[in-house]
């Protein structure tokens, strides 16, 4: 399985609407997204990209993710979001964390002490080093998100 780690910052006249802007950045505005806990399946790839990425599907498609996001509308305050994973290098299972707040500092201490408790409660498994993805807006007039999603992947509704 290939994940698709993207992300974006957006803004808007509320916070909801800098939500979906930073969605449309990211390229997964039009999903429904379902929000998944931390777990990477065994084989799977991790894939950041610095462009949007649309996962195939069609409108209103479920999306799975795990995400993290930041909203404010405070003046002069800071959104980040980030995304940190392990991975054991020969099989490729592992897990992600995703943590947010009005600091990098924050957000990637966050990342790092919590990635290093999961890998402590599994000392049976060998994890490589640690890795994240992070994202940030600072309001300076209008409401703004930060966001970066780790998409794996899409599937259209059933019909009954």
């Amino acid at each position: 399985m290939k994940i698709s780690i993207t992300s974006g910052s957006g803004t808007g006249p509320t916070e909801l609407a800098a939500f979906d802007d930073a969605l449309m950045k990211a390229g997964t505005a039009n999903f429904n997204l379902i929000v998944l806990s931390s777990m990477i399946p065994p084989g799977s790839e991790v894939v950041v990209s610095k462009d949007p990425v649309v996962p195939p599907g069609d409108w209103g498609d479920k999306l799975y993710v795990v995400m993290a996001e930041q909203r404010t509308s405070q003046h002069h305050q800071e959104a980040w979001a980030g995304i940190g994973w392990v991975q054991n290098a020969q099989t490729g299972k592992g897990m992600f964390v995703e943590h947010h707040g009005h600091s990098e500092e924050h957000v990637t201490d966050d990342i790092k002490a919590t990635l290093k408790s999961l890998m402590a409660g599994r000392p049976d498994e060998e994890f490589g080093e640690i890795h994240m993805q992070l994202c940030n807006a600072k309001c300076i007039g209008e409401p703004v998100c930060a966001l970066v999603v780790a998409a794996f992947e899409s599937s259209g509704w059933s019909s009954r």
